[in-house]
Formats: structure tokens, C-alpha cells, sequence
């Protein structure tokens, strides 16, 4: 896992290196300030020695200037690395998430995905930062403050030999107990924006239903839940002061008795005992080590608040598309003739049972297929496979007369446009929406696929045309409009293969059957699919389809629907008789 991680370092590896390596160089220095201020007491001040005072004094000074560089240069190197490793941790699993197919994107929630891009990675990178800077510093000068103090008074140093132990056990206690619940905040943070993105996404129905007391509701459960178990953690986390705070003060105390009795027994003579310029040394050394090993809990804690973001950014990382490429694909489609060959398929291996069951059909290139059924029914699965949004569980889809997986996965669907159920606008102007289906498209194409979508007409009714701006998700246009833009946007891509899933519910007849008039007599090249709930949409089609449960249980054209399917004769009725009423 940490492998894959640290793949994102990149350009970042040599501030990353430089970093523990000046940290290092900053922790000799504070090291060997307390040694020079031993020699600057014993040999300066006692005996009244000035030169002594002022060599070991001016030395003091280098060493303090040293330490100061040295941190500086480590902090700014450290800030450099971690910020450049998150960005490009960032931009690795955002990428990652541009190659998952559909079948992915259902494993990770929307709203999962954006905590591991946002939150989860900012826990990252502040435990990155304490690891190349203070997970080297403290472990250099807990070393480094026990060797020195060893070597002032071996006797001295067995307290550390108790008090140690004693600390490190109680602080591995507490870190232990909040592992577990900031493991769990990090899931509850998924809930979280949820909740806010379903609000903000939905907010017209909140408002209309006058549920805003509800969502708020939700909204604060979600958020008390992260509250109490930050305060459960930080309930936790606050022994840790007066654990540090014990142990510091027991073994001051205790170096400060016997330290002065090895003074004067030693007659402040360093080779009969102590000196007093040691054992202020070894109150130095006493903080430094103490205060290292609390700062080493504390850097234990970030790393325990990381691993749960690192493991959930890694799954993002490692996650292979459900759909590959095969090893020599197909580049090009031949026509867009369509086959199923008894195809059967079901979202997840878990599904209680298949979406569809036995579908066998053949359309000819340049045919329209209209596609009718309830709710349910799976018309749009049955759509999503030519373009290999998913693969078929059973049997085999064919586009051209070649198995769609055969082919190179963005050279087939450069061939099928397909306006979905629920497309969408992304902001910008509607030129650069447009663009979406071919980013070289003059403006007179542009023109021109707008026209065949009957959208020309309102667009040069607003004061920009072309040039006016949408707003996220389109909110700014209506659904008719949208759903006229989104069409225009797939003609633009001059398809083989036309799939339209419910994309004229929101327009007017007229206007509807001006849009099929338009694509009989600009594309009749082009196999146009059309799924749709109004028999008018489909009426005219080569080829009606009428599915219910997985399954086409009829097929022909009109009138011979008419004559042969119960199911379309009585939805053909029921919208008629409520057409004429």
C-alpha cells in the first residue's frame, strides 16, 4: 500500500529526501548545545575563565543559528514535499476514477469518492509531513539526548530506564483506543456528503415539498455522530498531557535529588562524579527526551488518523475497470448494424437475478428502433450495452458485425452516441457544452446539429446565443431545452449508432416529431435508437420493440404490433383515448 502511495511523490522526492536530512542536522545541533553550555559552566563561569566564557559562548551562538537554519530549511522542504505529494495524489485518483465503468462507480458512492479526494487525502498529507519531519526527528533525538545523557551519568540515566517504559505503554494504550474511532469517523464523513450533495442536488424539491426542517435533521445527526466521536477521541487523547506532564516532572525531580548529591558528593569534580554544569546537561537531556517520545505519540496519532484515509485512497488507486481493451482491438466501425445473441445480464454477481433474459435481436444499419415498456422493464440496460458501458453476464453484443468487445472501448464509443436518461449540462457556455461531441466542430455544424434538434430556435432567443452561459448542471435552461442540447451534443459526433433513452419526454409533441422528421431526412445512415414512453415517439419506427421484465416479448413495426401484442395495443388505447379526452 505505502508503495503505491508514495508513487505520487514524483518531482516531489528530492525535497522529500533533503527534508529528514536537515532535520537530522538541526537535531545535532539542539543536541549539542546542552554539551557546550556543560563546558561553557564547568570551564567558563566557575573557575572565572572569560576566554573560555567567550568561545564556548560565541560557539553556543553558531550552534543556535545552526539549529534555526537547519528547521527552517526542513519545515519549508517538508511543507513543499507534503503539499506536492497530496496534489498529485489527488490528480492519480482522479484520473483513476475517469477510467472506471459503470460498474465501478457503483462500488464507490458519489459521495465517497469525494472524501477520499478531499478529506481523506488532507489526512494524508498532514501525516506525510509529520513523518518526513518529526517521525525523524524524534526517534534522532531520543537517541541522541540518551547518549549524551549516558555519558554525563550512567547512574542517572536508570531512571530513564523506569519511567520510559512506563510512558511508552500508556501512551501505545491511547493511541490503540482512538484508532478505532477515527476509523469510524472517516466512514461517517462518506455519510456527511451525502447528505449535502443529495440537499444541494435536490434543492428545488426540497424547497417545493417544504422539507428543509427535514434535511436539516439529517444533516445534524450526520454531523453530532462526527462530533461525539471527536469528542470521545479528544476525551482520550487529553490524558496524554498529564501522562507527559507526570513523567517529566517524577523524573526532574528525581535527577534534581540525586543529581545534587553526586554534586556535592563529587565536590563539582566531573571525574569523581557530576558537575554542575552536567547536571544542568541532564535536565536539558531530560526534556529533550521526554518531549521526543511525546512528540512520537503524537506522531503515532496522525499516522493512526492516516491509516484509515490511506487504505480507503489506496482502494481508489488499485480499483481496475470492470472493462478492458482487448490486446489487438478493433479501431473502426463498419456500419451500425446491432446484434444480440442470446445476451443475458445482471449488475453484480450479488443480484438476486438477471436485468435481462435471452435477448436475441438484429437491427439493420440505418434502421429506427423504437423501444417501449413499464417501469423497470430494463430498456435502458438493454441500450447500455452497445456502447459497452457494461458487458453482457451472458451471450454476446455485436456493433458492426463484430463483438463489442473486440473493439478499442473509445473507438466504439466514438461510434454510438448515446443521450442517457439523466444527462447533464456542465458549466460554460453552450458552444463549449456543444463541443463535448467533437471539440473541433465549426460553428455552422454546431448550428446545423442544433437545428436538427429543434434547439436553434430558443438559442438565438437568448442575448448571447451561442455564447451564454450555463450554469452547473443547467439549471438555467429548462428540461425541454436541456434534454434539445444534449441531443444537438450527440450529432455532433456524426455517430453510426443514435441512442436516444427517454430524451424527448420533456418536449412537446410537434416538437418531437419535428426532431424524428429531421433525423429521417439529414442522418438515414445512422441506426437510430429510440426509447421512449409515448407510442407517437415510436410509431413510425422500422421497428418497434416492446419489452416487459428483462425480456422482448414482441416485435414488429406498427401495425403489425397492432395486430399481434396485447401490451402495445393497450398502451397504443389508453394514450389515444386520453389524447382524445
Amino acid at each position: 500500500m505505502l508503495k503505491k502511495l508514495l508513487h505520487s511523490v514524483r518531482e516531489y522526492k528530492l525535497a522529500t529526501i533533503l527534508s529528514p536530512f536537515l532535520m537530522i542536522g538541526e537535531v545535532a545541533m539542539e543536541v549539542t548545545i546542552p554539551t557546550v553550555m556543560e563546558k561553557l559552566v564547568d570551564n567558563g563561569i566557575t573557575p572565572g575563565n572569560m576566554t573560555v566564557v567567550w568561545q564556548q559562548g560565541l560557539l553556543l551562538a553558531l550552534c543556535a543559528l545552526c539549529s534555526l537554519a537547519f528547521g527552517v530549511g526542513s519545515a519549508v522542504l517538508a511543507s513543499y514535499a507534503a503539499t506536492g505529494f497530496s496534489r498529485n495524489l489527488r490528480h492519480d485518483m482522479y484520473h483513476r476514477v475517469q477510467t472506471f465503468d459503470f460498474s465501478n462507480i457503483d462500488k464507490f458512492s458519489t459521495s465517497s469518492i469525494v472524501t477520499r479526494l478531499t478529506t481523506d487525502v488532507a489526512n494524508i498529507q498532514m501525516g506525510f509531513q509529520m513523518c518526513i519531519r518529526m517521525a525523524i526527528r524524534c526517534p534522532m533525538m531520543l537517541i541522541l539526548a540518551t547518549i549524551n545523557a549516558y555519558r554525563i551519568s550512567p547512574r542517572l540515566c536508570i531512571v530513564y530506564c523506569v519511567v520510559l517504559p512506563l510512558l511508552a505503554c500508556g501512551l501505545l494504550v491511547l493511541i490503540r483506543m482512538v484508532h478505532k474511532i477515527f476509523t469510524r469517523v472517516f466512514k461517517t464523513y462518506d455519510k456527511l456528503n451525502n447528505v449535502v450533495q443529495e440537499n444541494v442536488h435536490g434543492i428545488r424539491v426540497v424547497k417545493s415539498f417544504v422539507r428543509e426542517d427535514l434535511e436539516s435533521r439529517k444533516f445534524t445527526d450526520v454531523s453530532g455522530s462526527i462530533y461525539k466521536d471527536f469528542v470521545r477521541a479528544e476525551r482520550i487523547m487529553a490524558f496524554n498531557s498529564p501522562l507527559m506532564q507526570f513523567a517529566v516532572y517524577t523524573c526532574l525531580i528525581v535527577i534534581s535529588f540525586l543529581g545534587a548529591n553526586l554534586v556535592v558528593a563529587s565536590g563539582n569534580n566531573a571525574a569523581m562524579g557530576l558537575t554542575t554544569g552536567g547536571l544542568n546537561a541532564m535536565f536539558t537531556y531530560t526534556t529533550q527526551i521526554l518531549s521526543s517520545l511525546m512528540m512520537l505519540s503524537m506522531v503515532f496519532v496522525m499516522l493512526t488518523m492516516a491509516r484509515a484515509p490511506m487504505q480507503r485512497c489506496y482502494e481508489i488507486l488499485t480499483e481496475e475497470p470492470a472493462l478492458h481493451n482487448p490486446e489487438h482491438p478493433v479501431e473502426e466501425v463498419a456500419d451500425g448494424s446491432v446484434d444480440f445473441d442470446n445476451v443475458s445480464f445482471r449488475y453484480s454477481k450479488d443480484a438476486p437475478r438477471n436485468a435481462l433474459e435471452r435477448v436475441n435481436l438484429h437491427i439493420d444499419s440505418g434502421m429506427t428502433v423504437g423501444i417501449l415498456g413499464g417501469t423497470g422493464s430494463s430498456k435502458s440496460t438493454l441500450v447500455q450495452l452497445i456502447p459497452r458501458l457494461y458487458d453482457a453476464t451472458e451471450g454476446s453484443v455485436k456493433v458492426g458485425g463484430r463483438d463489442v468487445r473486440e473493439y478499442d472501448i473509445h473507438a466504439l464509443r466514438d461510434s454510438v452516441s448515446m443521450v442517457l436518461q439523466k444527462n447533464v449540462l456542465f458549466s460554460g457556455t453552450i458552444k463549449e457544452n456543444l463541443r463535448w461531441g467533437n471539440e473541433q466542430a465549426t460553428d455552422e455544424e454546431m448550428v446545423h446539429a442544433c437545428k436538427l434538434a429543434c434547439a436553434d430556435e430558443f438559442i438565438q432567443g437568448f442575448p448571447d446565443g451561442y455564447d451564454t452561459y450555463i450554469e452547473q448542471g443547467g439549471s438555467n435552461v429548462s428540461g425541454g431545452q436541456k434534454q434539445r442540447l444534449c441531443i444537438a451534443r450527440a450529432l455532433l459526433k456524426k455517430p453510426k449508432i443514435l441512442i436516444l433513452d427517454d430524451s424527448t419526454s420533456a418536449v412537446d409533441t410537434h416538437t418531437d416529431a419535428m426532431i424524428r422528421k429531421a433525423f429521417r431526412e439529414e442522418i438515414p445512415d445512422t441506426t437510430k435508437i429510440i426509447i421512449a414512453q409515448r407510442v407517437a415517439s415510436v410509431e413510425d419506427a422500422d421497428l418497434i420493440l416492446v419489452m416487459n421484465d428483462g425480456r422482448i416479448v414482441a416485435s414488429g413495426n406498427h401495425a403489425e404490433l397492432m395486430n399481434s401484442s396485447d401490451i402495445y395495443r393497450e398502451i397504443y388505447t389508453s394514450q389515444t383515448k386520453g389524447g382524445e379526452e
